[in-house]
């Protein structure tokens, strides 16, 4: 069959791609945005990428057109598709009905976390030797690639989105996945431009719930309270819950949480010792054990392949290390997430100076539905540059100068990245860290900051 995609360079359009072609399909695709990793990582696998959604492609004869849930209505491609009655079908769906139906699928949910937390689970069972298969929205040097799919492989590890499926299904992307071990990270308020307030989040997390069959495992903090709700709305499914006295314990955490020792059922077990660093990350790796251990992998095992995992792209990812200046690059998309990361930095590098660099890039952030949060999630920055588009599709619906002008002696906002540049540039001295944080491209700030700490002017 040739499938062609629609918005394939999107992280999870991406991962799906790779699954089709291993499924032994013939893929192609399209996106308005091709940018690394994905980009890269599609070209190497042979994908061809189409630039565009121009309606000549109408000409590639394909068997059905998958469509990403960054198309809407309007777009000429899929107008056409639509005019023309051909075949299509939403990238969730046919994963759900073409590959996942024969698998242990162990589904990664919550606000914040899940490619970590995937990436984690996925190596784990890899060092294991039991070949998962895998799509994970983002891509960990360790495993080579964002998806694998072998159909003799028996567990598939996928991170499961709770954003919409597609323009024509407006349910979150999860409850297609059929999954028997389900991690429920967390659940804050998010995705303010398709979910009206936290409440309908917790209905679609309740689904997702509903689907996890009675021989089943559902994993969820026990402090959360917003995902406790969830749980109360009915369950059916064996629960653990991690937290102290619970299920699963992290004891003994360093103040940087890079050491702590797993504690399975009030027995201390094993003690991991590895390279990130945040409470956030001793969750993550908690929530990986436990799952892992469910398909029968030890915990010993577990924390030994931990030790040894290195990390995630765009994950507090080190770019560059220029006269001592660190450069890193994370995917923030929420004031939680942005305040675990810098929080857990401040704890590994002490009183060394933080110089964060945000571009508010997701849906919710430009909306300004989490802007008030911000100040005090860039706490522990000592420094913080904020960039924010004045006009087209990335423009901010608030002020930056607004909001954070009361801090203006720490809080410089640009409107141009090339003269932000200059700024950070100017700024940093040796033993600094940069972390920019952004879930796009921004404007390839990352190289060109590089380059500019490389030749001063």
């Amino acid at each position: 069959m040739h499938i062609h995609i629609l918005g394939i360079c999107g992280t999870f359009m991406g991962g799906l791609a790779l699954v089709a072609r291993s499924a032994g399909h013939k893929v192609t695709g399209c996106d308005a945005s091709v940018y690394p990793p994905m980009s890269t990582q599609l070209e190497q696998q042979g994908i061809e990428l189409i630039e565009g959604f121009g309606t000549e492609q109408l000409a590639l004869k394909p068997d059905l057109y998958i469509v990403g849930n960054v198309i809407t209505r309007g777009n000429l491609l899929m107008e056409a598709i639509l005019n023309q009655g051909l075949p299509y079908t939403s990238g969730p769906q046919w994963l759900g009905q073409h590959i996942l139906q024969n698998q242990h699928v162990l589904a990664v949910a919550g606000t914040h976390g899940k490619t970590t937390t995937s990436s984690m689970l996925a190596w784990i069972l890899q060092s294991a030797d039991q070949h998962p298969n895998f799509l994970i929205g983002g891509v960990a040097p360790d495993l080579d690639v964002s998806a694998r799919y072998r159909p003799e492989s028996k567990l598939f590890v996928i991170e499961a989105d709770e954003y919409d499926t597609a323009f024509f299904d407006k349910r979150s992307k999860f409850v297609h996945y059929r999954p028997r071990t389900v991690i429920l990270n967390n659940l804050e308020y998010d995705h303010a431009d398709i979910f009206p307030d936290l409440e309908a989040i917790q209905r679609q997390f309740h689904h997702l719930v509903r689907i996890v069959p009675s021989q089943g495992l559902i994993l969820s903090p026990a402090n959360d309270s917003n995902l406790q709700e969830v749980l109360a709305m009915g369950c059916w499914s064996k629960q653990e819950f991690t937290g102290y006295q619970q299920d699963w314990e992290a004891a003994d955490i360093s103040l940087d949480g890079s050491q702590f020792t797993v504690v399975h059922k009030g027995q201390a077990q094993a003690q991991i010792n590895y390279r990130f660093s945040g409470r956030h990350n001793v969750q993550n790796a908690l929530m990986a054990i436990a799952a892992a251990h469910h398909v029968g992998i030890g915990i010993e095992q577990a924390v030994q392949a931990l030790n040894h995992f290195t990390g995630i792209k765009r994950r507090m990812e080190l770019r560059a290390t220029i006269n001592q200046i660190k450069i890193y690059d994370d995917f923030a998309h929420h004031p939680t997430a942005i305040a675990t990361t810098l929080d857990g930095l401040r704890h590994h590098v002490g009183k060394a100076r933080i110089i964060a660099v945000l571009e508010p890039r997701s849906n919710t952030m430009k909306l300004g539905t989490m802007a008030a949060k911000l100040p005090q999630a860039l706490a522990q920055a000592d420094a913080v540059f904020c960039y924010g588009e004045t006009h087209g599709k990335h423009a901010l619906g608030w002020d930056p100068e607004q909001l954070f002008g009361h801090e203006q002696h720490k809080i410089r906002v640009s409107h141009d990245v090339d003269q932000l540049v200059s700024e950070i540039a100017a700024m940093a001295q040796p033993q600094d860290h940069i972390v920019i944080m952004s879930n796009g491209s921004f404007a390839n700030i990352h190289n060109k900051l590089i380059e500019a700490l490389k030749h001063p002017s």
